[in-house]
């Protein structure tokens, strides 16, 4: 019988709930459709965590209970991402089951969270568009892509960009037809009401004083990270 290998989906308080609801739904169905996978969550306890909806979720596991996953996603977020980042239980772990483990992915700013525990150096990664700058801080080099993929190393852009990389890992794990499948069954076929996003309409200065601001909130108690991050934003309102 063909041992079933385990993606553990990080969780913490805080996050953003599609970053890893998306991506968690498309890994399943690995398992539903009998390939060999199995997505299991994972927190420091087994309680329940607030995301940044109504919404609240409890991990199936801990962190002791699934120490050497075959794959590890972590999910980003707002200012609980940024306090994640100094959070030395959260990234021991995502460090520690890193080192075996054959897919290490992030959605969003969880890619900072891989940065923090020393992940990125020398790699090329992507974030939320807001929160591009910042990769610099852990030795990564920004790349504007939808996902990008470096060695076993996969990061994907802002939230719903996690659907995105979870099929396209979907199709390196199990083949571009189960995949495909996988992509049918969910019904993934973005029609946006508006249309594709229009680049040159979208503020950015907004968005980009939002990610200073969560960072400054979320790493108040941490100075000399935020300090880090500000020199690689090059954003002086940063500085603690």
């Amino acid at each position: 019988m063909t041992e079933t290998r385990t993606i553990a989906f990080v969780l913490y308080p805080g996050l953003t709930a599609l970053d890893f609801v998306g991506p968690l739904q498309v890994i399943s169905a690995l398992k539903e459709f009998g390939l060999g996978f199995e997505a299991v969550t994972v927190a420091a306890a087994r309680e329940p965590l607030q995301t940044d909806t109504s919404l609240s979720v409890t991990a199936s596991h801990t962190f002791e209970q699934v120490p050497a996953p075959y794959g590890l996603i972590v999910p980003g977020g707002g200012v609980p991402t940024f306090t994640a980042l100094a959070d030395e239980q959260l990234t021991d772990y995502v460090r520690q089951a890193a080192r075996s483990a054959e897919v290490v992915a992030s959605v969003c700013t969880g890619s900072l969270i891989l940065g923090s525990a020393g992940l990125l150096e020398g790699r090329e990664a992507t974030t939320h568009w807001a929160a591009m700058p910042i990769l610099r801080a852990f030795g990564a080099t920004p790349v504007s892509r939808r996902w990008v993929v470096d060695g076993r190393v996969l990061t994907a852009a802002g939230v719903a960009a996690g659907i995105d990389m979870a099929l396209h890992l979907a199709g390196e794990l199990v083949g571009e037809d189960a995949a495909r499948m996988i992509q049918a069954t969910i019904e993934y076929d973005p029609q946006p009401p508006f249309g594709p996003i229009d680049w040159d309409r979208v503020d950015r200065g907004f968005m980009e004083s939002w990610i200073r601001s969560a960072a400054e909130k979320g790493l108040a108690d941490h100075p000399e990270l935020l300090a880090r991050l500000a020199m690689a934003d090059g954003a002086q309102s940063m500085s603690p």
